[in-house]
């Protein structure tokens, strides 16, 4: 049998925090004296961020292989994956790699466990912080180098198909926008001789929304979008032992991995599946597909839906992101912006024919499909991963008893 050690992460490893850069000193366009900024977002959110560059400064640097922690707000949540320069919130922990591999402590220190047992530590509810001096109490258990490795390589593999997937979603997505531009901003959808409409002559008329092509009308979004609210759920209610459904609440919306799940069902609850249409109220107002297990949608979260079932979730996300956005734009000065419904009753659209609607949704239903297929494979994928990661970690399962070829 194997032996295993012990070893105290202050004992193996260095931490260097990151660099408070003020917000005026970040920039959107990167050149050659700029870097990328690396920020909590850029880690925890699935929605694509936009980068922020700032001036390169060697004693932050990180590397895409390192390992780097979340100091505030969620602290002891460890990522990897961009190279940069780290902000202040966050710290890159460098192990001593004589003793330890480095891809096998990120998943050691990946371990719940782990997240937990930093989380007992804190004195404040309100702002949890990390201390260095708390990870000194963080024991890690190391196998022989040539098991830490296999341990590795298992769990990396099935983490870089979710990371495949992913991209392939995301690329997925970009074509659906593309073409919802070219044939609904843009007016370049075929006429009827299959050639795009404005380019090639079609008539533009006057609207309250700019020029629109003939026979197009401007008007309520509710022409094509029914909008359902989350329901009050209580929070006495909420567990994390998987009793009831899982809690979609508007910080889910970016991980799309609810924290919560509840056995209460209301008069009004709202299932929300794997392709559906939701957004928060609050803070941040941005549309997209929901792509975790089903679950149940709480207030201050809401569901769009397509009036017609020939109304893709697509075509229904894409008209409604500039709408949100607008309401953004003009809460931004509030502490805590809210959307209501009658910032929603507010919204005034293009309304295109219902026949050009259907043709774009039989395409992009295609995509989402696709999209969805891949989605599903993630949760189970994910699933996988997390059950595998304790039993490796502890020896409870033999790595060598584990094959990747049937891992993916």
């Amino acid at each position: 049998m194997e032996e295993w050690k012990e070893y105290s992460l202050s004992d193996i490893a260095k931490y260097s925090q990151g660099k408070q850069i003020p917000i005026q000193l970040q920039y959107e366009e990167k050149n050659d004296s700029l870097i990328r900024f690396i920020r909590i977002v850029d880690y925890t959110s699935n929605w694509n961020q936009p980068p922020r560059y700032v001036l390169q400064d060697s004693k932050y640097h990180i590397k895409s292989d390192d390992i780097v922690m979340i100091r505030y707000g969620t602290p002891g949540k460890v990522f990897r994956g961009h190279e940069g320069l780290i902000a202040n919130n966050m710290f890159k922990i460098s192990v001593n790699e004589d003793i330890i591999d480095k891809g096998y402590a990120f998943w050691y220190l990946s371990l719940e466990q782990v997240f937990k047992q930093l989380m007992s530590f804190q004195a404040s509810t309100t702002m949890p912080a990390i201390s260095f001096g708390m990870l000194r109490n963080i024991i890690m258990k190391v196998p022989s180098k040539t098991t830490q490795r296999k341990i590795a390589k298992i769990l990396d593999t099935i983490d870089d198909k979710i990371e495949v997937n992913r991209r392939i979603n995301d690329n997925l997505e970009q074509q659906a926008q593309a073409l919802f531009k070219s044939w609904f901003v843009d007016f370049e959808f075929p006429n009827e001789e299959g050639e795009p409409y404005k380019s090639s002559g079609g008539k533009m008329v006057e609207s309250g929304l700019g020029l629109i092509p003939e026979g197009w009308r401007t008007g309520s979004i509710y022409k094509y979008v029914k909008v359902i609210y989350g329901a009050p759920y209580k929070s006495t209610l909420f567990n994390e032992n998987k009793e009831g459904n899982p809690l979609i609440r508007i910080r889910d919306l970016k991980t799309f991995t609810p924290q919560y799940y509840t056995p209460e069902l209301l008069p009004n609850t709202e299932f929300v599946c794997t392709g559906d249409v939701v957004a928060g109220m609050d803070a941040e107002f941005v549309p997209c597909l929901w792509l975790g297990e089903t679950g149940v949608l709480n207030q201050r979260c809401c569901k769009f839906i397509g009036n017609k079932d020939t109304i893709s979730n697509y075509y229904v996300m894409f008209l409604l992101k500039p709408e949100l956005e607008f309401v953004q734009s003009y809460k931004t000065g509030t502490t805590v912006s809210h959307l209501g419904k009658a910032d929603i009753d507010r919204f005034t659209v293009i309304q295109p024919p219902m026949s050009l609607i259907a043709r774009f949704s039989l395409i992009a239903n295609g995509l989402l499909e696709n999209k969805k297929k891949l989605a599903k494979e993630i949760i189970v994928l994910s699933s996988l991963r997390d059950t595998l990661l304790p039993k490796l970690m502890s020896g409870e399962l033999n790595v060598d008893d584990v094959s990747i070829d049937l891992v993916c």
